[in-house]
């Protein structure tokens, strides 16, 4: 069987965590980050989880993730 390619956009905008959960950088943080309190930013910085509704599409766009 071939092998399954990667989906390589996906694959440097999430990780997995050690238990094997989606992990996923904020939105928010990239631009007009001046009109944005700093409080608002230093949590912006920190990493979340996807939604577990979003980890089946997650799964098939990285075959080797899991």
């Amino acid at each position: 069987m071939p092998k399954m390619k990667t989906n390589r956009a996906a694959a440097k905008r999430l990780r997995t965590s050690g238990a094997g959960r989606v992990r996923r950088s904020r939105a928010g943080h990239n631009h007009l980050m001046r009109g944005k309190p700093a409080r608002r930013l230093r949590k912006l910085r920190k990493n979340t989880m996807a939604s577990a509704a979003d980890e089946k599409q997650v799964r098939r766009l990285l075959p080797y993730a899991f």
